[in-house]
């Protein structure tokens, strides 16, 4: 297991109360430190033009690194730093995946700024550049056939869905909470084009978390991977579906977040070669965030880390009608 991070992302402050803090980053490798898990740290080199272009048109890249200071969103705003950040942050996912490939190993990017809410022209949610679509098109343009994005933010990744929605090389699984920030990810969109199928969103009302989301993993998200054969795996992270987390509302505990990572990791180990990237997007109550981050990373080197945020607050499967939804859906694709 290799973990990639800058400490040149502790630079990227959007104002002094942005709940996408550096702080995010200092409470994981502290988490890290703390359990002997700081190690094979790598870093990366500033990121290319030419790379950003898989994804993003050449007009939107120039306007972040240009525009010196500016908003795209209220949520969301551009300082002079922020365009050599942003770029290094989606190098540090790529180099992630591409080690991965090379060693056959699983990666984790502590990446920062997220990327899932950016498309080809636009930035918003806190993002600038999509990491890990940047990553999926690397990959694909590397020689990979099939690359999977399995995205577990609250937030759906509508820019990631966007790039996607017509590819049916890159499968993209979303759980997210439905009727919150961007508004996108409907349980009815499964792709256009040859895309029709490719792309399975999992919204989720207020209040659902570790029966629900062991029901969909079990009965949508695993068995779809495993049919889609993919060559690998990206994972986008977001811990603001924890319990405890204060911009939304579902109720995952720190034990249901590494059932997901531990079912994603044994996946990828029996079917590719061990290659899988998880990738920082979301979470915003750092010590939740620190320990699923650290419990993940533990799950990679055989660490058993010890969890604090375990209360289990939907044991009922309160989601039950919306993943039964879905897979109906789903099997006119997918054998389900």
């Amino acid at each position: 297991m290799a973990i990639f991070f800058n400490e040149e992302f502790y630079g990227h402050v959007q104002d002094p109360f942005h709940p996408e803090s550096p702080e995010r980053l200092r409470g994981i490798v502290q988490k890290l430190k703390a359990h002997d898990l700081w190690k094979d740290v790598r870093p990366s080199k500033t990121g290319h033009k030419d790379m950003l272009k898989l994804v993003h048109e050449e007009d939107y890249i120039e306007f972040i690194e240009t525009c010196g200071e500016c908003s795209l969103t209220m949520d969301t705003r551009v300082h002079h730093e922020t365009y050599g950040i942003a770029a290094l942050s989606a190098q540090c996912a790529v180099d992630a995946a591409v080690y991965s490939k090379e060693h056959k190993r699983a990666t984790f990017a502590l990446t920062r700024p997220p990327g899932h809410h950016s498309g080809p022209n636009y930035g918003m949610g806190f993002c600038y550049f999509n990491n890990i679509a940047i990553t999926a098109r690397r990959l694909r343009k590397d020689g990979d056939g099939r690359v999977a994005i399995v995205d577990m933010d609250v937030h759906h990744g509508n820019g990631t869905e966007q790039v996607f929605a017509a590819d049916p090389t890159v499968l993209y699984i979303s759980t997210h909470q439905t009727g919150i920030f961007p508004g996108t990810g409907s349980l009815d969109f499964l792709g256009k084009g040859d895309g029709q199928g490719f792309n399975i969103n999992v919204p989720l009302a207020s209040g659902c978390g570790d029966s629900t989301f062991d029901l969909a993993y079990k009965s949508l998200v695993n068995p779809v991977l495993e049919q889609f054969r993919p060559d690998a795996v990206l994972v986008s992270v977001g811990v603001d579906n924890h319990y405890r987390d204060p911009l939304a509302s579902l109720s995952l505990s720190s034990d249901g977040h590494l059932r997901q990572a531990r079912q994603l990791l044994d996946f990828a180990k029996r079917n590719c070669g061990g290659r899988i990237t998880f990738m920082l997007e979301g979470g915003y109550d750092i010590p939740s965030l620190s320990e699923v981050v650290a419990g993940m990373v533990g799950a990679m080197e055989g660490v058993e880390v010890p969890l604090e945020f375990t209360d289990i607050v939907d044991n009922s499967c309160l989601g039950r009608g919306t993943v039964e939804r879905c897979m109906r859906n789903a099997s006119e694709y997918w054998d389900l």
